[in-house]
């Protein structure tokens, strides 16, 4: 692979990544999401703290994200000697963004939602199984960090199950493992039973 493609889809993948929609949209409705609720600028905070459509608007900003990053070198860069690497390092940079933005510190979300975008682009049969347990295990706990787990999970056992490309399953175990990393203080809550389930905001 050309050294200068691999350095551009790294760059615009990491710098898209780091947008930080959630501080965003916080800001427009007055809140400050870095000081509510969990502290995280993600789509689980927005919706606590501001409401469910603001959450999910969230959530599906930052899904473009993940998207656009592994989707423009499979149009752009379709000649380069293996695109679907190339799509699959640009949603890994904008994972770190997400996670690590330059915007805001190094701060960042868990990138459960930059990890959905990226996959229906680059897995989609993947990607739809784990949407099914996610959603399977969120409404039967209504904790939304276990069905983040249990979604990054099914990740390789699904690449593996649907034989997807060599990569595909590396990238699938990849996000596994990171997505497991980043809830590390959820699992010890969980383990503890102090974790908080999502539970519908009242009007008013």
């Amino acid at each position: 692979m050309n050294f200068y493609n691999i350095l551009a889809v790294s760059v615009a993948g990491y710098f898209f990544g780091s947008i930080p929609f959630a501080v965003i949209i916080g800001r427009a409705k007055g809140v400050d999401i870095l000081k509510v609720g969990s502290g995280n600028p993600g789509a689980t905070n927005v919706k606590r703290a501001v409401g469910k459509g603001a959450g999910n608007l969230c959530f599906l900003l930052d899904a473009l994200k993940g998207a656009v990053a592994a989707g423009w070198p499979l149009l752009f860069l379709a000649g380069s000697t293996n695109p679907l690497t190339l799509g699959i390092i640009g949603l890994l940079a904008s994972i770190a963004g997400h996670s690590f933005s330059i915007f805001i510190k190094f701060r960042g979300g868990k990138g459960v939602a930059v990890t959905v975008g990226g996959l229906l682009t680059l897995m989609p049969s993947v990607m739809l199984i784990g949407l099914f347990v996610w959603a399977a295990v969120f409404f039967t706990s209504r904790y939304v960090s276990l069905a983040s787990i249990a979604l990054g999970l099914s990740l390789p056992l699904s690449s593996v199950l649907l034989s997807q490309p060599a990569e595909g399953i590396i990238l699938a175990g990849l996000l596994a493992v990171l997505i497991l990393v980043r809830h590390r203080s959820n699992i010890k809550r969980l383990l503890s039973g102090t974790e908080n389930r999502f539970e519908r905001k009242k009007q008013g």
